[in-house]
C-alpha cells in the first residue's frame, strides 16, 4: 500500500466516521471517537465485506468506498456502543 492509498483510506474513514455518527445516534463516541471508529471501520469493511460476498458499485469508486466504509463504521460504532452500555 503506497502513501497515496493510505491517505485516501484515512480520508474515506474520516468521512465514514462522521456519517456513522450522524446515522447512529445515541451510540456516538464524540467527534474524534467517531472519526477513529470510521477509520477502523473503513479498513474492516474493505477487508470483510468482499469476503462475505457483499459487492456493489455506486456512481464512482470513491462514493462506493465511502459507502463500504460507512457500513463498517456503523456496525463497529453499534458494537462499541453496545459494549459500553453493557458495563
Amino acid at each position: 500500500m503506497d502513501l497515496q492509498t493510505l491517505i485516501i483510506w484515512l480520508v474515506v474513514g474520516i468521512v465514514a466516521g462522521w456519517l456513522a455518527g450522524v446515522i447512529v445516534k445515541g451510540y456516538g463516541l464524540g467527534l474524534v471517537g467517531n472519526l477513529v471508529v470510521g477509520i477502523i471501520g473503513a479498513f474492516l469493511a474493505g477487508w470483510l465485506l468482499p469476503r462475505l460476498g457483499v459487492s456493489f458499485s455506486l456512481v464512482n469508486p470513491l462514493v462506493t468506498s465511502i459507502a463500504y466504509a460507512t457500513i463498517g463504521a456503523v456496525v463497529l460504532l453499534v458494537l462499541v456502543g453496545l459494549v459500553r452500555r453493557a458495563r
